[in-house]
């Protein structure tokens, strides 16, 4: 393991029923970078980040966390120590408001438990820090809509809003940018490099225009094994990698 990884796995491999979806995976992610997972469809991108979330348990191997070996632990105990996740697929409660959803985020490591969190009293200490978390992903003016009345673009933004609440060290973003138009996209790359000042974030992504301009390192997926690694100008221009994209320009993949 390297020292100055904040997140690091050896060997990571994951079998589903015979079939190896990770298959000894090395990695390490640098302290304050952007570190992209791309590759084509059936590549092992969303295994492997299901694997250094704590929602799958590897085969085989090992995974540290800033020197720690948090190999096999649940999501919950990756999440208290400083990894945080924003789902490919949005999970919003339709009903509560933007400010409702990240005042809970916020309550989460309190220990107040579900059946508190309602009580004004109790919530409205993570009021004011609520509403600066929802500023910072520009949902200000939408601070009492509920989800279910928010564009797209809007709920991945509180979903990033929701995942700043937890402070985590590491943020992990699953596809940030499918389903958006031109524009969300924009102001999602824009998001994503303000929230990145202080913490390290990795993302899954089939845009790789997206890629270029946000990641400082990218690893290639093909097969469950990483097939290169490096900067995008050079990742971007490897015959293996060309090759593996059947000389496609996008990666249209999104596991």
């Amino acid at each position: 393991m390297t020292g100055q990884a904040v997140l690091s796995v050896r060997g990571l491999t994951r079998d589903f029923r015979g079939f190896r979806a990770v298959d000894g995976v090395d990695l390490d992610i640098a302290p304050e970078s952007v570190h992209a997972l791309v590759g084509p469809n059936g590549a092992g991108k969303t295994t492997l980040f299901n694997l250094l979330t704590g929602f799958l348990r590897p085969s085989g191997g090992r995974i540290e966390l800033a020197g720690r070996d948090v190999t096999g632990l649940p999501p919950e105990q990756v999440a208290r120590l400083g990894v945080a996740r924003s789902f490919q697929i949005t999970s919003l409660f339709p009903q509560l408001s933007a400010r409702e959803h990240v005042e809970l985020a916020l309550q989460s490591p309190s220990g107040l438990g579900w059946r508190f969190w309602r009580s004004a009293k109790l919530m409205r200490r993570y009021a004011e820090r609520a509403d600066e978390l929802l500023a910072m992903v520009g949902l200000a003016d939408l601070a009492e809509a509920p989800a279910d009345a928010l564009a797209y673009g809007r709920k991945r933004a509180l979903e990033l809003a929701i995942a700043l609440a937890l402070d985590p060290k590491v943020l992990l973003l699953d596809e940030p940018t499918a389903g958006m138009g031109l524009e969300d996209v924009d102001r999602t790359v824009e998001l994503i490099a303000w929230v990145r000042r202080g913490r390290t974030v990795v993302l899954v992504e089939h845009n790789m225009s997206v890629v270029g301009r946000l990641a400082d390192r990218v690893t290639v997926l093909q097969a469950g094994k990483v097939l290169v690694e490096g900067p995008y100008e050079q990742v971007r221009a490897d015959e293996r990698v060309i090759t593996a994209y059947l000389g496609s320009a996008d990666v249209s993949g999104s596991h």
